[in-house]
């Protein structure tokens, strides 16, 4: 997962700056406060939502940095509004009579601007970059809002400053696009990270249609090497490694260990479940791995007999981990109440303690029926894949509707993984790459688009596992490989 920390360092010594800071006549800091006249929304938006734009203001590039990191997530495109006349150092002498202190003063002032977005009516979702000037956003932010029609879109406004709130800024702003859905806005500084984007459109309970250039067929497998496997974007906006740990059978101080030795090894992704009864072992393992918890993804499962109550099994799951945060949270498989229990999941996700949401053993009539559903579509489906019980069909349909497919036991499991490691064609595939039948398995996964979470406590085999990026099936190696299917499904769901 590339988490990085944006380079958002405050060095300002122009109005921009300087006026981002605490004054006599600041407000203090209401990070979280909604704002007044309209009253933001802030109730979970119900399915996808459309086309995003990002328009920002920035003088010494600091909402700049922002906006893009926001555009990255949420899928959006960037928009710069440039004033007509660009500000000079002297402009932004806060400490003089300048053009911005003069306009700032001036709740009439209309600093014109340069360009134009032709294609407003394109976009559904608008968020506002600036920076705070005494309190306020700059007068141009104004100027932009009243030269288009906004009418039944979803404004996010956000800004940057030092140590100032967002204060009354977003709210002088909402009367001059009444007719817009406006969302409770934010205030970053200079200490913050991707990680806090993320949590926070998270938080807006929307759903960005983000996914509709990743191809979940087709994996980046260029950009692994062993002991780094690539990842994909989510249609939650986040990352996944597409090479995991999986859990399961994993206990006590072997689960501690196992999951801190694949940490060490260049795992990042690492999957549990209540049913498995380790997720006290495994937070424990991510929080001892000496990795910051924001680089490692993880996973983990409500089960069925759950899903009556399921705010007391998500809190319980949280307690258990212990991390903070859960990156990824699926319904085992279906049952009794799994919408109600789905839907309790979407509100943790408007809450930023759940970041991505899912299902696993769901096949083409569950997923078809179920995502009618719910408000926010599952970004992946965790189902039984091997070579023995390739999926054919329900694969492709699952990536086709911008879904990530992920196999659990993707070495067969309990019913065929001896079996299978010992196939003929496979040991001759294998031999032809110095490769083991294990790898030549997942390397047929990840080239068909599907994510693998491979069991083990062994260091040496978990090694093997995120080993695979240096080499590649030929056509012909898949086509073998697929004619090893039985459709035998070992679990009954």
């Amino acid at each position: 997962m590339k988490l990085h920390i944006l380079s958002i360092i405050m060095a300002m010594v122009s109005l921009t700056a300087c006026a981002s800071c605490t004054t006599d006549n600041d407000e203090p800091i209401k990070e979280e406060q909604g704002t007044e006249n309209p009253e933001p929304n802030p109730e979970p938006s119900t399915g996808s939502e459309g086309k995003v734009l990002v328009a920002y203001f920035s003088c010494t590039n600091t909402t700049k940095g922002v906006a893009e990191t926001v555009a990255g997530i949420a899928g959006g495109e960037l928009f710069r509004i440039e004033p007509e006349t660009p500000y000079t150092s002297a402009d932004l002498d806060y400490n003089s009579d300048c053009r911005a202190n003069r306009e700032q003063n001036n709740p009439a002032a209309r600093p014109a601007i340069k360009n134009k977005i032709e294609n407003l009516k394109d976009y559904e979702i608008v968020f506002i970059g600036y920076p705070i000037w005494w309190g306020e956003a700059p007068r141009i932010i104004s100027t932009f809002l009243e030269s288009g029609d906004f009418k039944g879109k979803t404004i996010i406004p956000f800004c940057t400053s030092h140590s100032s709130g967002i204060g009354n800024s977003d709210r002088n702003l909402y009367s001059l696009a009444p007719e817009a859905e406006w969302k409770t806005g934010r205030r970053f500084g200079g200490n913050t990270t991707k990680s806090d984007i993320e949590n926070w459109i998270a938080g807006l309970g929307i759903t960005f249609n983000k996914d509709n250039n990743m191809d979940y067929a087709n994996f980046p497998l260029s950009e692994g090497k062993n002991g780094q496997a690539p990842t994909i974007r989510l249609s939650s906006g986040y990352d996944m490694p597409i090479v995991g740990l999986g859990t399961y059978s994993l206990t006590g101080d072997v689960c501690v260990n196992s999951v801190k030795s694949a940490i060490s090894l260049g795992f990042r992704k690492i999957d549990t479940a209540h049913m498995y009864g380790n997720e006290v072992e495994v937070g424990k393992g991510v929080r001892e791995s000496g990795v910051p918890r924001e680089e490692i993804f993880v996973a983990t499962k409500i089960y069925p007999n759950q899903y009556s109550n399921p705010e007391a099994a998500i809190e319980e799951c949280l307690r258990k981990l212990d991390i903070g945060y859960v990156d990824l949270m699926l319904l085992h498989h279906p049952g009794t109440n799994d919408v109600k229990a789905y839907k309790a999941m979407e509100k943790y996700v408007a809450q930023g303690k759940i970041r991505s949401i899912g299902v696993s053993c769901y096949y083409i009539d569950e997923i078809d029926e179920f995502i009618k559903q719910v408000n926010i579509k599952p970004v992946l489906v965790q189902n039984e894949v091997h070579p023995y019980y390739q999926d054919t069909k329900v694969v492709p349909h699952i990536q086709n509707l911008g879904i990530a497919v992920e196999a659990w036991y993707p070495l067969g499991g309990r019913g065929h993984q001896k079996e299978l490691l010992n196939d003929p064609v496979l040991k001759e595939i294998a031999d032809a790459h110095n490769k083991s039948v294990a790898q030549v398995i997942l390397r047929w996964d990840l080239q068909r688009g599907v994510v693998v979470i491979p069991g083990s406590s062994n260091p040496a085999h978990m090694k093997e596992n995120i080993s695979i990026f240096d080499f590649e099936l030929s056509d012909e190696e898949m086509s073998r490989i697929a004619a090893l299917n039985r459709n035998e499904k070992h679990d009954w769901y």
